[in-house]
């Protein structure tokens, strides 16, 4: 039979992966989507947009699906979609793999002050700045409410809703960026603090170049634990490998089989 995989995200990664499993003669896959942006891009293969009502409904999806395998290469900070996708493949018996490029890394003049969460990252803001880029996208910005006496730029991809800081400037774009771009928009917003979080990549890493150009203090928020027993891949290549090798060695999905683990060898970065 032609296996059936379901990939979950919309991420750079992810269409990746869409694109190299439908060259493949046979293969169907079937991207998910949250639909939380307007105008996703183009993907190959079959693409579904919403959600599948938690992990029962995500785990009764797979079986009338017939889904072999899932790759969950949502964004790193999509704990709950990520939590869903492990209980759900573990019902539904099929394997899991995990796909989330490698997280930033500090180097030399790099001011980082690196917190578990937004609201950790709102509490660290008075003491590092007044003027603050914000570029944590525009879900989660109710954190910053309560800072009346900063002044935020907020850069996001769709305009943001309410509740947000009082003081706010939004800048509506879509990376990549070029250092020089950034280091440009820092010193016209005369921005003394960035708050980001580790999401990895190169499309948006050229604002940490230029906030360490600019001797600028950077508040990183920490990606969230990946669910227990789960490990990540680091590529696209990396998930084609161990996919071709979970599939090979798992049985039809709802067999007498026990839940799969694969064992990916590698943990999230951070």
């Amino acid at each position: 039979m032609s296996p059936h995989v379901l990939i979950l995200g919309g991420t750079t990664e992810a269409r990746r992966l869409s694109a190299a499993l439908a060259a493949r003669p046979g293969t169907r896959v079937t991207t998910s989507l949250a639909g939380r942006v307007s105008r996703p891009g183009a993907l190959d293969g079959e693409v579904r947009v919403g959600g599948f009502g938690g992990p029962d409904g995500l785990t009764a999806w797979l079986r009338e699906e017939r889904v072999d395998a899932v790759v969950d290469a949502t964004h790193p900070f999509a704990a709950a979609i990520t939590g869903n996708a492990a209980a759900a493949a573990a019902a539904a018996r099929v394997p899991l793999l995990v796909l989330r490029r490698p997280g930033w890394q500090p180097g030399p003049g790099d001011r980082w002050h690196p917190v578990p969460s937004l609201e950790a990252a709102a509490a660290a803001l008075p003491a590092l700045g007044r003027r603050v880029f914000l570029t944590t996208g525009r879900l989660g910005l109710a954190a910053f409410a309560g800072l009346t006496d900063l002044s935020f730029l907020v850069r996001s991809v769709e305009p943001p809703g309410p509740p947000l800081p009082p003081h706010t400037h939004v800048l509506l774009a879509r990376g990549p960026f070029t250092v020089a771009d950034e280091t440009a928009l820092l010193r016209e917003h005369r921005v003394d603090v960035l708050v980001t979080k580790d999401s990895g990549g190169a499309a948006t890493s050229a604002k940490l170049a230029a906030a360490r150009d600019l001797g600028l203090p950077v508040v990183v928020v920490r990606r969230p634990r990946l669910p227990e027993g789960v490990t990540a891949l680091p590529d696209v290549p990396a998930v084609l490998e161990r996919l071709d090798a979970a599939l090979r060695a798992a049985p039809s999905p709802g067999g007498d089989g026990g839940p799969y683990s694969v064992d990916n060898r590698r943990r999230d970065p951070l």
